[in-house]
């Protein structure tokens, strides 16, 4: 059986090539056989040009997917070397940034000790507050006056701590509730005298204040001598001038009355002249009677308190005594100088001392007529001017003259303190002198004072009160 099947299959192979004769066609089997490896051979060619484009379109894929990745990490390199230098930049700036916040540190602190140094340097008590009255900063004049050291009250309540202090918790807490600077005198029983200021801390976070205490006990001590002084000087100016006026008609009684005796002891009496003399004496008796009743007047009334009076008023009855009172030595008498009055309102009230304002414009009027005396021509005619109107506030008195002007320097020293040397010296300075009625205006009336004076409009006297009502 094994034998007979190789047979059957080799027959099986060639049979279709077999002649009738059952001969082999070889040329048959030739042409088959090439046909098939022909056939074989074609579709191994198709194969294989279908594996090559395969081969060369993965070959493009992977050369795409080459590149990409390439790409990829050439952006990756790019990036991480942008992120490095980002980095070494950073670092830079980060020690360049630490440099400078160690710079800066050093320099606060450098500020800080300045600001210290400065504070503590300073010649008056200095203390900071926190919002609950604790104290944070002492300075080393606060530590003189008080006797308590920075270590000691820093910290802690200060009226607890310092009770002497010289102002109370209440003004503190007004300066931060009203969000206002506060400035007060404070007087000690020990006679110390103080310039209190409190600034409230404003845009903080804590409601502090910083407290600023000036000691100036010796400069209110210097003020009152200075005060002193000039109210020595110009009580002194006035009782040199008042002691002229009275004078100046004694001595003409004086002389009449030894005319008189000279007369008696020739015997040679001339009854009008006789009456004339003794008239003469009385007028001049009268004018030194009424410069003593003034200046007695004066003096009763000085501590008065103050009442309101019309300025009018008290100008009229200026310019009365002022007729009765005032000459000078060349002869010229205030009742010789036309006087005009410009009142803009007769009802101008102001609250003061009625015969101090009087002194005031008596001054000024004896100024006037020195000044117009002065002047040595025929056909001048002495007037004083004075003019009196009002603002909101004040009540403006301007008193002119046409006589004889002053310089700038003398406008310099009109107002300047009186000294005893002069009464000898310069006797035209001494009459020249306002320094009393410059006293009356400003430090018991709280007004102004000025003078100007040229060839022109002559010399006018400014003169300002607050007014009343």
């Amino acid at each position: 059986m094994g034998l007979i099947l190789p047979q059957i299959a080799s027959a099986d192979i060639f049979w279709a090539f077999r002649n009738e004769d059952g001969s082999t066609n070889w040329q048959y089997v030739a042409n088959f056989s090439t046909s098939i490896l022909i056939i074989a051979l074609s579709v191994t060619a198709l194969r294989l040009l279908l594996s090559q484009r395969q081969a060369n379109r993965y070959n493009k894929e992977l050369e795409s997917i080459r590149r990409q990745l390439e790409d990829r990490v050439e952006e990756r390199t790019a990036n991480l070397n942008h992120s490095n230098q980002l980095l070494k930049n950073s670092n830079l700036a980060l020690a360049e940034e630490i440099k400078e916040h160690l710079t800066t540190t050093e320099r606060l602190a450098s500020s800080e000790a300045y600001i210290g140094s400065i504070l503590h340097s300073m010649p008056f008590m200095l203390v900071g507050l926190d919002g609950d009255n604790i104290v944070t900063q002492w300075n080393l004049e606060a530590e003189k006056v008080s006797g308590c050291k920075n270590s000691q009250i820093k910290g802690q309540n200060l009226w607890k701590k310092y009770p002497q202090i010289p102002l109370s918790q209440d003004q503190v807490d007004q300066a931060r509730s009203e969000k206002e600077i506060l400035l007060f005198k404070s007087f000690r029983k020990d006679y110390k005298y103080f310039n209190v200021t409190i600034y409230p801390l404003q845009e903080q976070k804590e409601t502090g204040a910083v407290i600023i205490i000036d000691d100036v006990t010796e400069q209110v001590n210097a003020n009152n001598l200075l005060v002193q002084r000039d109210k020595m000087a110009s009580v002194g100016e006035m009782a040199a001038i008042m002691a002229q006026d009275i004078n100046l008609p004694l001595n003409a009684t004086l002389k009449d009355l030894h005319s008189v005796r000279q007369a008696l002891t020739e015997e040679l009496l001339d009854p009008i002249w006789l009456n004339e003399l003794i008239e003469n004496a009385l007028i001049r008796g009268q004018q030194s009677k009424n410069v003593v009743e003034n200046l007695l007047s004066f003096s009763k009334t000085k501590g008065d308190k103050k009442s309101i009076e019309q300025i009018n008023t008290i100008i009229d009855h200026s310019i009365d005594l002022a007729e009765s009172l005032l000459s000078v030595n060349c002869g010229l008498r205030f009742r010789d100088i036309d006087v005009n009055c410009d009142y803009e309102d007769d009802n101008l009230q102001i609250r003061c001392h009625a015969t101090e304002l009087q002194q005031v414009f008596l001054s000024l009027f004896r100024y006037s007529c020195q000044q117009l005396g002065k002047v040595d021509e025929a056909d001048h005619i002495p007037n004083i001017r004075i003019l009196v109107r009002s603002d909101q506030e004040d009540i403006v008195i301007q008193i002119n003259h046409n006589g004889a002007t002053i310089s700038s320097e003398e406008q310099r020293f009109i107002f300047e303190p009186y000294s005893g040397h002069e009464l000898s010296g310069d006797k035209y300075r001494l009459e020249s002198r306002l320094t009393f009625t410059q006293f009356i205006v400003v430090n018991q009336h709280h007004g102004q004072i000025t003078v100007a004076s040229d060839n022109g409009d002559g010399t006018t006297f400014h003169l300002r009160f607050p007014r009343t009502g």
